[in-house]
């Protein structure tokens, strides 16, 4: 089904996320579509979904590793199954099944973790998803997006539905979030979205952070610098072909709402590293720290990620301070 943008922004990554689901579900002929929560239906945005298709629903309660170990048997069975919990909960209390059941067995799961980077604000670091990327990246056989706005949402579920292997969706941001694709999203798992052209930097995005490297677009131009805007949505595996592309740029810039250790700047570091004549690469996220519970919007910009801080440390960068 088709969906109005403003709709999917106002409902946020949550509410449409459940959407998807109800659109995957209502083309379920096979009746092998399996959706589990473990404990957080509601604050998961899955009201809707278990209302209406409770015999596809099942709540494990607050058992993460029994999750993936139930969806994994079901998975085994010939069921196409999505699990799902805050980030943090997924990855970290379920690391040891997810590496051993999917990753190792190539199950066809997929992991959906919902609240990623700071968004959970004033909930502190027991829910802050910093390390997710990092984690998941780690597991061979294992593919990793972060979609921005609602219709790559609702692209990047279907997409993973189809997709034979396990997949983390990393979902980011809160209601009335900023609109990127207005009409269509060719979304395609490993192939990136050029958003905006130019020709000296390139800021690669992923998740909420694709919105704020478009508005440092922007600033940037006032300053006569042209940047490039990429939606790299998939993390894992990395779009190479782009990636090789922009290496007569002077700077390439990643933005993301994840530590900066391990997530899409790491993969970017790791793959030009290999390369002759490779552009100087800064890398911005959450420091190597653990943030105070704050304001969203505070956070942000306490670690450089609002579309002013990402410009002025892009103008430094390339004024050579």
């Amino acid at each position: 089904m088709k969906y109005n943008p403003k709709f999917l922004s106002r409902l946020g990554h949550r509410g449409t996320f459940s959407l998807a689901l109800m659109d995957l579900a209502k083309e379920d002929v096979d009746d092998k579509l399996a959706v589990f929560t473990a404990d957080l239906g509601v604050l998961s945005g899955l009201t809707r979904f278990m209302n209406e298709f409770p015999n596809k629903f099942y709540n494990v309660g607050i058992a993460e590793q029994n999750m993936i170990g139930v969806a994994s048997g079901m998975a085994k069975d010939g069921f196409k199954c999505f699990v799902t919990t805050y980030a943090n909960f997924i990855t970290m209390r379920s690391f040891e099944q997810i590496r051993m059941n999917l990753a190792y067995m190539k199950l066809n799961v997929k992991v959906i973790g919902t609240g990623g980077g700071v968004c959970m604000a004033m909930s502190g670091n027991s829910h802050y998803g910093l390390e997710d990327i990092a984690i998941m990246r780690a597991l061979p056989n294992m593919t990793i997006v972060c979609p921005c706005d609602g219709l790559e949402i609702m692209e990047a579920i279907k997409a993973a539905y189809e997709y034979d292997g396990p997949v983390y969706i990393r979902l980011t941001g809160n209601q009335n979030q900023p609109i990127i694709y207005s009409e269509k999203c060719d979304f395609k798992i490993g192939k990136s979205i050029k958003l905006k052209e130019g020709k000296d930097v390139t800021i690669l995005a992923h998740g909420t952070m694709v919105n704020n490297a478009l508005k440092t677009a922007e600033l940037l131009e006032q300053s006569n610098v042209s940047a490039t805007v990429i939606d790299m949505h998939t993390i894992k595996p990395l779009d190479k072909e782009m990636i090789d592309s922009l290496f007569n740029h002077k700077l390439i810039v990643t933005v993301e709402e994840h530590s900066i250790i391990g997530g899409l700047g790491g993969a970017v570091a790791e793959y030009i590293s290999s390369k002759k004549n490779n552009p100087r690469l800064v890398i911005l996220g959450i420091n190597d720290e653990y943030p105070k519970a704050a304001e969203y919007d505070y956070l942000i910009d306490k670690f450089g990620l609002s579309p002013q801080k990402i410009y002025e440390r892009i103008i430094n960068e390339l004024n050579g301070d």
